[in-house]
């Protein structure tokens, strides 16, 4: 399939004599080649996405499965917090990955519609709860290690009900506000029914409604205030938490190089997880002291040519979606099966099974033994 001439404009005289349908394919094909100029890159994109699409399930249902099976780990405020947090990576990798292989399948930008702003507030929310809930795990590692002896007490069931229920309520709600505040100071261009991107992701949408400001205002302070939260008290946390792990170790007039190593694991970690919103909130912030919040558009857009994004926001919207998709595959991981006691239930469940399946093979043993022991008798008779 070769990718057509993106210097021709879309929106020409012939095409609006032929049905709305083919028009919106038409333009939303054309769209998807300004994104993607070459052909050779989407069967290597929709690899890309399936893989990471495919891992981030299997993890997360692996980790679910082995915290929900151990009587052990399911009552833990710790592993309840994972369990909320592969909820909201679950949702996020649901919402965004096969998306985005259904528009590269179809080599066609999205379509504007109902499920587009469906999955704006599915999307907002699965990422604004999974910021709330690492930051709320970090602050329970905090307790757990500087208040060991409080800790039952001041972290109780009803609480954490309590915290869950906060952190879902905070993160539906900036979606839904968001998508409101667009819709409502917004306007979709007449006859445009497609957006300029694989996702209904905040830029795309915002340009597409005209880039209304008050809801790019709203968004980009209460994303830099939710990441800034979150940074503060991952800080704070884990510092604290170094300090009471290096103040053990003072006496033998030693360094505490485990704690050291931890930390920087898990500052690590946090810094890949949070990465695509650092490049958001420095794109938006680079945008705004330029002066404008709305999509760099190529040059082809003048002269009655349809607009399509430059190289640069094309790049970067492509960059920022397999980005969004890396965080549901190392959450698991980090938060989940690197933990000492999800692998040693991981350990009992499997040794579990094993010896389900050799007492569950054991009957047929004895029964064949039986047998030739009756077969000799009845020879030696």
């Amino acid at each position: 399939m070769e990718s057509p001439n993106i210097s021709e404009c879309a929106g020409s005289q012939d095409s609006q004599a032929e049905p709305r349908v083919k028009e919106r394919m038409d333009t939303a094909g054309y769209l998807f080649h300004s994104l993607i100029p070459y052909e050779a890159a989407v069967p290597l994109l929709i690899s890309v996405f399936a893989l990471l699409t495919l891992f981030s399930f299997t993890v997360n249902m692996v980790t679910l499965y082995i915290i929900e099976r151990s009587h052990d780990l399911s009552w833990q405020p710790r592993f309840i917090l994972c369990e909320n947090l592969i909820l909201s990576d679950f949702l996020q990798t649901a919402t965004f990955g096969p998306a985005v292989i259904y528009s590269l399948l179809r080599r066609q930008t999205m379509a504007c519609s109902p499920w587009c702003y469906l999955q704006y507030i599915l999307g907002t929310a699965c990422i604004f709860s999974s910021l709330s809930t690492i930051t709320s795990m970090a602050l329970e590692r905090y307790l757990y290690v500087c208040f060991a002896l409080r800790y039952l007490v001041i972290v109780t069931q009803e609480r954490m009900r309590k915290v869950l229920i906060l952190i879902w309520v905070y993160s539906i709600s900036i979606g839904i506000i968001n998508i409101s505040l667009l819709l409502h100071n917004g306007h979709e261009e007449k006859n445009q029914h497609v957006i300029m991107g694989l996702l209904c992701e905040p830029d795309m949408i915002e340009q597409h409604m005209g880039s209304p400001r008050v809801s790019a205002i709203f968004r980009k302070v209460f994303g830099s205030f939710t990441l800034l939260l979150c940074l503060l008290a991952h800080a704070f946390s884990y510092f604290r938490m170094y300090q009471n792990a290096s103040n053990a170790v003072v006496p033998f007039d030693e360094v505490n190089h485990t704690a050291r190593r931890t930390v920087m694991f898990y500052c690590g970690m946090l810094f890949l997880q949070l990465l695509p919103l650092f490049i958001k909130v420095a794109s938006d912030a680079l945008w705004e002291f330029r002066g404008t919040g709305e999509i760099e558009l190529s040059s082809q857009s003048q002269g009655g040519c349809k607009p399509t994004p430059s190289a640069t926001a094309a790049g970067f919207h492509v960059s920022l979606l397999i980005m969004l998709l890396v965080p549901p595959c190392i959450n698991p991981l980090v938060y989940g099966l690197r933990s000492v006691e999800i692998r040693k239930a991981l350990a009992d469940m499997l040794r579990w099974r094993a010896d389900n399946r050799v007492a569950a093979g054991a009957p047929g043993d004895v029964m064949r033994l039986r047998n030739i022991v009756r077969n000799d008798l009845a020879e030696a008779g």
